[in-house]
């Protein structure tokens, strides 16, 4: 069964901020830290991702369908700086996927694998670094669905976080005919 198709497009601080607000103000959303945000908290946050050289944030499209939020940033000046020694070709990344009141069966794998294709279809990527929440443990076991390992926590002004890394290589033998139960 599939379950279709995503593509991204660059986010529109203003345009979508009313509906991005739904998404990082909904209860399942706790770990974007955004809950008590107002309207005008999304839009500014989001102005200054776009005015930022070194992060950006795109809308997640599934069948044409505003479904997700994704951002990725280059850890050497934005959310990771001091807190690790990054390599040639990291890239960080967050993802959202929006609230659903008829959630599909793999539907979150499919997206971070979507973002992870994403990333990796850029060649420069070599690596793509995540920090979430420590106690974010569904968040943490989709991550190693796509080959992230964590490597430490590290103390971030908001949050304790599990600095995770995934390779190139990593995810690929994630999508590899045997990673998936098929003859080969």
């Amino acid at each position: 069964m599939s379950i279709g198709t995503f593509s991204f497009r660059p986010l529109d601080p203003l345009r979508d901020a009313e509906l991005l607000h739904g998404w990082v103000t909904h209860p399942k959303a706790g770990f974007w830290m955004m809950r008590d945000a107002r309207l005008q908290d999304v839009e500014r946050e989001y102005m200054r991702i776009a005015a930022h050289e070194h992060h950006h944030a795109f809308l997640g499209l599934h069948n044409g369908e505003p479904a997700f939020l994704m951002e990725h940033y280059d850890p050497r000046y934005v959310e990771l700086t001091g807190l690790y020694e990054p390599e040639p070709g990291d890239v960080g990344m967050h993802f959202l996927v929006a609230p659903t009141d008829r959630p599909v069966h793999g539907f979150t794998r499919a997206v971070i694998t979507a973002v992870m294709t994403e990333l990796f279809a850029d060649p420069r990527t070599r690596r793509v670094v995540v920090e979430p929440d420590v106690t974010n443990t569904a968040v943490h076991a989709l991550n190693a669905t796509v080959g992230f390992v964590p490597e430490r926590e590290i103390d971030k002004p908001e949050k304790r976080a599990l600095l995770s890394f995934c390779t190139r290589q990593q995810f690929l033998s994630t999508h590899s005919p045997a990673s998936r139960g098929v003859a080969v």
